[in-house]
């Protein structure tokens, strides 16, 4: 079953930009990775530092074996110096229709 992962992440004051060039590469790197689907960056409208990127991957088991990867370990480590809050994670699967 498909799922979405939405990361929360605070930057702080002045470190927007350089955090969102991070989270593109960072993402360029997921895109490689087996299951990925899919992802966006939004970024709040009334909040410019509240960054959340949503990613889609076939099953859960390809998002854990990503995200417990060294190549991921290191690019969020680099990401951690630029928040000003934990990143913090959730997972939600992807439903079918109703009925």
């Amino acid at each position: 079953m498909a799922v979405k992962i939405f990361i929360r992440r605070h930057c702080r004051e002045g470190r927007v930009e350089q955090a969102l060039k991070r989270l593109s590469g960072f993402r360029k790197a997921a895109m490689d990775q087996p299951g990925y689907l899919s992802g966006e960056t939004l970024v709040n409208h009334y909040d410019n530092r509240c960054v959340v990127v949503v990613s889609t991957w076939q099953q859960v088991e390809d998002w854990i074996r990503w995200q417990e990867s060294p190549e991921r370990e290191q690019r969020a480590s680099d990401i951690e110096d630029l928040l000003d809050q934990p990143t913090t994670y959730e997972i939600f699967d992807i439903s079918g229709p109703a009925g």
